[in-house]
């Protein structure tokens, strides 16, 4: 069974910057898109940013120009690097991953960002 396990979150001031981590466990395959999704409360989940093996990336409208997202392959895991934070940066965010047609996600780290 894939586990997803994120590290990194906690509370930051506006303008700040923050590095979210995470690493897929029960796997020797490593997974094929992995990425970020962030949830407000009172809003739908959203894309932060996706990295597939060897294709391109992709950055939802909300963060983009203030995150990066990057991968190691041999280690299955994927980082966000965050930038430039705002207090509407404020949510839980979501590690993601797939392999075989199935989707995974862990259990969310909580970003919270002060005025």
């Amino acid at each position: 069974q894939v586990q997803l396990v994120e590290s990194g979150g906690g509370l930051v001031q506006a303008g700040g910057s923050l590095r979210l981590s995470c690493t897929a466990s029960g796997t020797i395959f490593r997974l094929e898109v992995m990425g970020w999704y962030r949830q407000a409360p009172g809003t739908q989940r959203e894309l932060v940013a996706l990295i597939p093996i060897g294709g391109s990336i992709t950055y939802g409208d909300s963060m983009k120009g203030r995150v990066t997202i990057s991968r190691d392959n041999a280690k299955n895991t994927v980082s966000l690097q965050m930038n430039s934070l705002k207090p509407e940066d404020t949510a839980v965010y979501y590690c993601y991953g797939t392999r075989f047609g199935s989707s995974y996600w862990g259990q969310g780290t909580q970003v919270t960002v002060s005025s």
